[in-house]
């Protein structure tokens, strides 16, 4: 058995969970690698990342380096003589930093390697329209989201399901699968299965802001799994009367009477529904953030708006 020295990377909330399963466990966690305090809200106040919250509480020792492959950075790390490095929602690292331990690094990814290697794996599935996805961990290699496999495990995608949702159980899930292939690394029992490259493997590259406009000449439940696959964030939006709305949760309707509507023509009673005209439909806009307010209903809305 082997004795295991860890360092876990990672930043954002969905790695926190993964990290206290280890310490729970009572495994060795030396240090935690995370992201630089960041500057927000509107005082620009530093804050610092939820695993470096996390790391705190658990009195680890934290690294917050800018440049990765900084020699004081490599020789720090070092320092810590770690013979595994866990990472889960952390930056590409330099083979300088996953090639450093001898058990190796491995990572945990929120798809079913092959498919969906990217920065937004949870949001493609759901646009895509997939009604399965699931969790892989695997280990590091130089190109991004290819090495070999070590276990999955697989989570059926609901109807309802906003990104929000699945990340929650993604998150959860994701954690017992690293805790899993933790102790199957400790004990030198560890499977390593090359990722299938014969098949056609669909991308899950970053989401930004201008690529999140909806298209109204789609189908209807393709502009369905748009909104729902980037919702509450970083959210769906569109043009409505001559403001931005971002768009939270929709329900879709096709109509094949249609012949003459125009996409993206708005119906509306301006009292209880909100309706946008699609390809082969509707779209009924449930949950809304109009331009500078809150997130609110249809009904809500309309109780001191109209739309033209």
């Amino acid at each position: 058995m082997n004795k295991l020295r860890i360092i876990f990377m990672g930043t954002p909330e969905f790695a926190v969970p993964s990290l206290e399963i280890l310490v729970e466990n009572k495994f060795n966690v030396v240090a935690v690698i995370t992201a630089p305090d960041k500057p927000q809200g509107r005082g620009q106040k530093l804050t610092a990342s939820p695993v470096k919250e996390c790391a705190l509480k658990y009195a680890i020792p934290v690294l917050q380096p800018t440049n990765l492959k900084s020699p004081d950075f490599i020789n720090e790390l070092k320092s810590y003589s770690a013979n595994l490095q866990v990472v889960v929602a952390f930056r590409m690292l330099p083979e300088a930093v996953w090639s450093m331990p001898s058990l190796g690094t491995f990572n945990l990814h929120a798809s079913l390697l092959p498919q969906y290697r990217g920065a937004a794996p949870i949001n493609w599935a759901i646009i895509n329209g997939e009604k399965e996805t699931g969790v892989t961990t695997f280990f590091l290699k130089h190109e991004i989201d290819t090495g070999s496999i070590i276990f999955q495990e697989k989570e059926r995608i609901n109807e309802d399901d906003d990104v929000g949702k699945l990340y929650n159980r993604l998150m959860r899930k994701g954690s017992f699968l690293v805790l899993e292939t933790v102790k199957a690394i400790e004990v030198g029992n560890v499977p390593s299965i090359p990722q299938d490259e014969s098949v056609t493997i669909k991308h899950a590259p970053k989401i930004f802001k201008e690529t999140c406009e909806v298209n109204w000449n789609q189908p209807s439940e393709a502009i369905r799994n748009f909104v729902r696959g980037l919702s509450p964030y970083p959210a769906a939006w569109a043009n409505l009367n001559g403001k931005v709305f971002k768009l939270f949760s929709v329900k879709s309707a096709v109509d094949s009477r249609q012949s003459t509507v125009v996409p993206g023509e708005i119906d509306t009673d301006n009292k209880t529904y909100l309706r946008v005209k699609t390809q082969d439909g509707s779209i009924s806009i449930l949950e809304f953030q109009p331009e500078g307010k809150k997130r609110m209903s249809a009904e809500e809305f309309f109780r001191g708006n109209r739309i033209n």
